[in-house]
Parts: structure tokens; C-alpha cells; sequence
């Protein structure tokens, strides 16, 4: 019985390490960055292989990268869908350089305000080292 009790409470306390992992701020913030890129992912799939590339393809001369392969004994290399993705790479890589370019230069305006706001709060030491400056200033 007192193995079966064991095994309750140590399952209690992983459940109650696991809820307090999950509550954890960064956590949630991972999550929706994941599910939010999945998103982007599908929307620069859709840009490059709808509009870039029948573009490319047409400037190529109405060819469709998708249908390239090559045929080597009974195995088809589709390597048309290879340069679709890094494509799609190079798009996605661009996208988010530019995104954190933003949000370095909104943080970089945002350090660079003035803190008019906060009160300056002194240590104990300076107050004190501010009268003793004040009593020997009224000394001389």
C-alpha cells in the first residue's frame, strides 16, 4: 500500500511542477510565437509558390519549378520543389530580419526617452553623505 501511496504523491508533485512550468510567462509567449509562425509559414508558402514563382517562371520562359524532376532509375528527384523551398526559405529568413530590425529600433526610441516620470529614490548612504556636505558647507 505505501508504494501505491508513493507513486499518488510523487504524480501530485508533477503535476504541481508541471502547472507551475506551464504558468511561467515565457512559456505562453513560446506558444504563441509557434502558432503564429506556423501561420506566417503557410502565408509565405501561399506567396512563393502562387505569385513568385509562376512570376520566375514566366520570366524563365512559362516554366513551373514544381514539374522539374529528373528521373534516375525507377526514383523521381523533385528538385523543382527543393529550389520552391529555398525560396520560401529565403523569403521567411527576410521577413523575420525585418521584423526584429523593428522591434530593435522601437526598444532602441524607447531606452532612449527620458525617465522623467520616476522619482529618484537615494540610498541611506547619500542622505547622509548629503548632510554632512550640508553641515560643513554652514561650518565655513
Amino acid at each position: 500500500m505505501s508504494v501505491l501511496k508513493d507513486g499518488i504523491n510523487g504524480a501530485g508533485k508533477q503535476l504541481g511542477a508541471f502547472k507551475k512550468f506551464i504558468s511561467r510567462g515565457n512559456v505562453v509567449d513560446m506558444a504563441v510565437g509557434v502558432i503564429i509562425g506556423g501561420a506566417f509559414g503557410k502565408i509565405v508558402t501561399s506567396l512563393v509558390n502562387d505569385i513568385i514563382m509562376p512570376l520566375i517562371g514566366l520570366a524563365v520562359g512559362k516554366l513551373n519549378f514544381a514539374d522539374l524532376s529528373v528521373t534516375v532509375g525507377e526514383s523521381e528527384i523533385k528538385y523543382g520543389s527543393f529550389i520552391q523551398a529555398v525560396v520560401d526559405f529565403f523569403i521567411v529568413a527576410f521577413c523575420i530580419f525585418i521584423v526584429i530590425r523593428l522591434f530593435e529600433s522601437f526598444k532602441k526610441k524607447e531606452e532612449e526617452k527620458p525617465q522623467e516620470d520616476a522619482p529618484v529614490i537615494k540610498s541611506d548612504e547619500a542622505v547622509l553623505l548629503e548632510e554632512i556636505r550640508d553641515l560643513l558647507k554652514a561650518k565655513n
